[in-house]
């Protein structure tokens, strides 16, 4: 399975630039996205940024990839249920 995760650009140099996952900074290629500008968000596929994704877009992915973790860290607790923000059974989301 391939995991493809969004990263904002901080800088860029050539064709290389420094992107944010979530407060680990990489270096990727950006070869395949030359439109790619500073504050842009990417999306990151073995090194190489693959698309440029509109900065809502961006962080809807990311609130969504934050949720999956806090689930995934309350079941390896050996919670059965997901906290209540979080449940799809609150109605909220």
């Amino acid at each position: 399975m391939c995991l493809a995760v969004p990263a904002q650009v901080l800088s860029i140099d050539g064709q290389e630039a420094e992107v944010d996952f979530g407060g680990v900074r990489r270096r990727i290629s950006v070869v395949l996205t030359p439109e790619v500008r500073l504050g842009d968000y990417v999306i990151i596929h073995t090194g190489f940024a693959i698309s440029v994704l509109d900065q809502q877009e961006a962080q809807e992915t990311l609130k969504l990839f934050q949720e999956l973790d806090e689930f995934n860290a309350q079941m390896s607790a050996g919670s059965d249920e997901p906290a209540e923000p979080h449940s799809p059974r609150s109605g909220r989301g």
